[in-house]
């Protein structure tokens, strides 16, 4: 699933002035604060469609890619690893 971010809101989440802060500030954080505060970021109920060819810059963080486009835009894509989710049991 990939959803549009608010730059701003994605910088003011993680203290940065610009996505190329981002890798830096990530790397110095534990990676389940990483995912969370990516995970309350994204709005589940807008699924887009991005042109990977229009993809300036990507920065992958576990199950979530960040991308940012030649437009200035911000993304995320979200990746749900099927080998770690359960099946219920009932």
């Amino acid at each position: 699933m990939i959803t549009q971010l608010n730059k701003d809101s994605l910088y003011n989440t993680f203290g940065v002035q610009n996505f190329n802060s981002l890798e830096s500030v990530m790397d110095n954080m534990a990676p389940s604060l990483v995912e969370y505060y990516l995970s309350s970021l994204c709005d589940i109920s807008e699924d887009i469609y991005l042109n990977r060819r229009e993809i300036e810059t990507t920065l992958t963080i576990g199950d979530y890619s960040l991308y940012i486009d030649y437009n200035d835009n911000t993304y995320l894509e979200f990746t749900v690893n099927e080998e770690t989710q359960t099946e219920t049991l009932w």
